[in-house]
């Protein structure tokens, strides 16, 4: 059965297969079988091609509205904790010991860090100095954000103190080419620990500080999947931060 709604929108607009092809990066054979077999394509580019149509993808393809059947475990979950205080602190140093090219890291403070393992900065400086690249994202005590984070958990003032103290912690690698460091001003939902292709995940929950809350491992195995979801939170804070100054 052919898809009128298809043909519509792209008569309507004067596209033909090959242009609708090569705007969305597949085969014009692909966007004929579109049209005239009502083919499905996979969700994101079917998401891809109704943004060029200024169209509703939902409305091109109704097939894509049928829930997804759902895993019942991740396939990019190594492990599940209950709360943060369940991690062991050698969790998070093998993470940026085993690291290679890419650290990460976005939180509010996390000062836990360093007073779990003295020896992160020195850690740090040794990754980056065998080539890996480093951003560290902390909270910026004088935003608003932050300040209402504070009162959510009913710390009141004191997450404040800990974002400058962890930028106190964090000052020190500046010197140190290949790491970056930056305050952002974000809600932040969850802090992410990124050590290459594994992650820490710390979610963030309402009335209940970053140490009651779960965290999940996880290992990129997939594209789009749980891992890139969080590595695009993380682009996405990182471009609205901003610099430390020397």
């Amino acid at each position: 059965m052919s898809n009128e709604r298809l043909r519509t929108a792209m008569a309507a607009r004067g596209w033909t297969h090959a242009d609708l092809a090569e705007a969305v990066g597949v085969d014009p054979k692909s966007v004929e079988r579109w049209v005239n077999l009502g083919r499905v394509p996979r969700r994101r580019t079917a998401i891809q091609a109704a943004e060029c149509l200024g169209e509703d993808v939902n409305a091109l393809w109704p097939a894509l509205q049928q829930a997804r059947t759902a895993r019942a475990v991740s396939p990019e979950l190594v492990a599940l904790y209950d709360q943060r205080a369940d991690v062991p602190p050698s969790v998070f140093v093998n993470l940026f010991t085993a690291a290679r090219d890419r650290i990460d890291v976005l939180v509010y403070a996390a000062v836990f860090l360093h007073e779990a393992y003295p020896r992160l900065n020195d850690l740090l400086i040794e990754r980056a100095e065998e080539g890996c690249s480093i951003r560290i994202a902390v909270g910026d005590a004088d935003s608003a954000n932050v300040q209402q984070r504070g009162m959510e958990e009913k710390f009141g003032h004191g997450i404040e103190s800990r974002c400058r103290l962890a930028l106190m912690h964090y000052r020190a690698l500046q010197a140190t080419p290949g790491i970056e460091l930056r305050t952002h001003a974000t809600t932040l939902y969850n802090s992410i620990f990124r050590a290459d292709e594994e992650m820490l995940v710390n979610a963030h929950a309402w009335g209940v500080n970053a140490y009651g809350a779960p965290v999940w491992h996880l290992r990129r195995t997939l594209d789009g999947g749980l891992f890139d979801t969080y590595t695009d939170s993380f682009d996405a804070v990182w471009q609205t931060a901003r610099p430390v100054e020397g």
